[in-house]
């Protein structure tokens, strides 16, 4: 039966709408900062100077120039840190800080005045010269309008120090870490604070999913509402914790509603479980066609510089096998149909960012020419269709007969050879 034309035309424009969206991907040049304290903040081992200096090579490797190198809002101020450390090794051996970053906490007012945040001074000892200056909006206090006293009071005392320091340019990005959830519970008082920020002297907004709960059309709302309001040439970031596999979709949704930028850690660890990261934006990027990734970052260096990352970050040599894009398994073929090559639209060829395709036995999926490919890998030998097809029949056997064997395992991809082997040699 063939498609009523008014059915057709309505399909048509569905899928011209998603054409154009990939085409928005595929243009845009986002700002991506690259927080090197995000992956050790739930990390079981934390981050030793060294560990920070360590990384510092890798930022550089893969070409990223913004940087959020320390949180200097942390509990007990009193009592230093590794990040204050760091801090201060980067200032005293004179490294360029000019796209640095570091978290700092808006600070109190009172009868007597406004008291900037311990954070702030230390932003200022060590001479960082921008903030993401963050701020919590929720429980809403009885007079929401001290709140929005104290961040205006805030961002104008930094200013002025700023001033006075010969660093009258320093970006302000004001991190409001719950707006999600103020936005759910209370519209009005989220946009009273985004309508105070659009006559602030500051960069822009960033705001965050701290708990991954949001769906990617929510997280999409808020950006399209925060640009509403917002003033003109106000940037919005965006921060997505993982927990219930919405992240990264939800980091497109934002790009796609209008924000102009990401932060997070080159890989997944995190808070919660995780995070998208940037190494998965950037990659996703590239899938969709961007050219601007490769122009401004080493991509062959994505997956080394990941794998790296992750080895400091938890003290562990590899990231879980089945994390998407650096995971070991992201890039193994199971069925042959699944394979990512650049003939087909919206695949991402694992060598593009410094991978190698491999090959994986899974004793349902696994077709005739994975089993080759495996077992040339494992074995060194090349084996005819006949065989591989005699080993996919010899695993079939096994499971119908109650046995659960991981013959990915180089010793029992051998053992399963050599049966194949003696199957098709002996005697009918």
């Amino acid at each position: 039966m063939d498609t009523p034309p008014r059915g057709r035309a309505a399909a048509q424009a569905q899928l011209t709408l998603a054409d154009a969206k990939l085409d928005l991907l595929a243009a845009l040049d986002p700002l991506l900062i690259l927080s090197v304290r995000e992956p050790c903040f739930a990390a079981v081992v934390g981050h030793t100077l060294q560990n920070k200096i360590d990384t510092w090579p890798l930022l550089d490797q893969f070409n990223i120039q913004d940087r959020i190198i320390a949180t200097l809002d942390y509990a007990f101020p009193e009592q230093l840190e590794v990040e204050d450390d760091f801090c201060c090794y980067l200032r005293d051996n004179q490294y360029d800080l000019s796209h640095c970053f570091a978290m700092t906490e808006v600070g109190t007012l009172s009868e007597t005045g406004f008291t900037p945040d311990p954070s702030v001074q230390k932003l200022l000892a060590y001479t960082i010269p921008n903030t993401l200056h963050e701020i919590n909006l929720m429980p809403k206090p009885m007079d929401s309008g001290h709140v929005l006293e104290k961040l205006a009071a805030s961002v104008a005392w930094l200013r002025n120090a700023w001033q006075a320091t010969g660093n009258p340019g320093g970006r302000i990005y004001i991190n409001i870490v719950d707006l999600m959830d103020t936005f759910m519970a209370d519209r009005d008082y989220a946009l009273d604070v985004l309508e105070l920020l659009a006559t602030l002297p500051v960069d822009g907004l960033s705001f965050e999913d701290g708990r991954g709960s949001f769906f990617p059309f929510q997280v999409g709302a808020v950006v399209a509402a925060a640009k509403a309001v917002l003033a003109p040439g106000q940037a919005i970031l965006f921060h997505c914790h993982s927990g219930n596999g919405m992240d990264n979709a939800s980091v497109i949704e934002a790009l796609l509603q209008g924000a102009n930028g990401y932060w997070g850690g080159m890989e997944r660890t995190s808070s919660t479980i995780g995070h998208a990261s940037v190494g998965e934006l950037v990659a996703n990027l590239v899938r969709a066609g961007n050219p601007n990734m490769a122009r401004r970052f080493s991509l062959p260096d994505l997956l080394p510089v990941s794998a790296k990352m992750y080895s400091i970050n938890n003290n562990l040599p590899d990231a879980p096998d089945d994390w998407p894009i650096a995971g070991y398994d992201a890039y193994r073929t199971v069925l042959s149909d699944f394979t990512q090559t650049d003939r087909r639209k919206m695949d991402l060829p694992p060598q593009v960012i410094g991978g190698t395709g491999q090959f994986r036995i899974a004793p349902v999926g696994s077709d005739i020419s994975v089993v080759q490919e495996r077992v040339y890998k494992v074995v060194r030998v090349k084996i005819e269709r006949d065989l591989a097809r005699q080993m996919i029949l010899l695993m079939r056997a096994d499971l119908r007969q109650g046995l659960r064997i991981v013959y990915d395992e180089p010793e029992q991809l051998t053992r399963l050879y050599r049966r194949a082997l003696l199957a098709t040699t002996e005697p009918a």
